[in-house]
Parts: C-alpha cells; structure tokens; sequence
C-alpha cells in the first residue's frame, strides 16, 4: 500500500494504535506524526520506534479536535469501530492532507463513512484512498 520510499514526506497516522503504518512509514523515510487518544497506545508505539531505531513523534490527541498542522499523507487503519468516529475521522483525514489512505476492517460503520467520503479510490483490498480538501476548502483533485 505505501510505496518503497518515502523519504522526507510528512505522514500522520491517525488513531495510531499499535503504530504498525507509522513504523512502516518512518522506515520507508517518511517524517511520521502518530496520533491517537490512548495514552497506553502512544507510549507503546513509542517504545517499538525505539527499540527499531526509528525516529517519529507520537502524541496524545483527541481526533474531534483539530490537528495542528498539515501533512502529505494521512494514514488510518481500523479506526471505524464506533458510530461516533465516522464524522471526526473523516474531517481530520481530510484537514490533515492531500490524501489519505484508510484501512477498512470490516466495522460495521464503514459503510457510513463510505457514504460521507463520497468518491474514493480502491487502493487495495480492503484500503481506499480519500481526497482531502485543498486550502479554499474544495477537495482536492486526483494527483494533485
């Protein structure tokens, strides 16, 4: 899904997690911000940065508020598993970056956040990408 390099890209992994796409990310070169509102999945993602000799930062942060910052690329993984994320995760993917790439797991919320997002692309099975808004606020153009 992520290409071989990525090198000096900005990437935000929201709702990281385990942080498996942010060490990915920070591997292939990218400069990774990973974000989510679990403590616990913070200071975890940060150990295993460290114990693989990656350098990305990680904060606590609350996905219903705005992000400080843009980014090139955002990331999520799994993050649909609750009726009130939909709304939230899609308005910071699509603040945080030109595009984003969404690993679907098969929650049943998907389908509204499908609905929300409109047009997408299928990436993969089971990833699509989702176009975020250009700075005058109108979604941004493929390739763009």
């Amino acid at each position: 899904m992520l290409p071989e390099r990525l090198d000096g890209l900005r990437v935000l992994e929201l709702g990281c997690g385990l942080g498996l796409p942010s060490l990915v990310a920070a591997a292939r070169g990218a400069e990774v911000t990973a974000v989510d509102w679990a403590r616990d999945a913070v200071d975890l993602l940060r150990r295993n940065a460290v114990r693989n000799g990656l350098a990305l930062a990680c904060e606590v942060h609350d996905w219903r508020r705005p992000l400080p910052g843009r980014f090139d690329l955002a990331l999520a993984a799994d993050v649909l598993y609750e009726r009130r994320n939909v709304e939230p995760v899609l308005a910071r993917l699509r603040e945080a970056a030109p595009e984003a790439l969404v690993g679907l797991a098969g929650r049943s919320y998907e389908a509204e956040f499908l609905r929300l997002a409109g047009a997408v692309e299928d990436v993969a099975e089971r990833v699509i990408r989702v176009r975020g808004r250009t700075r005058a606020g109108r979604p941004a153009r493929p390739g763009a």
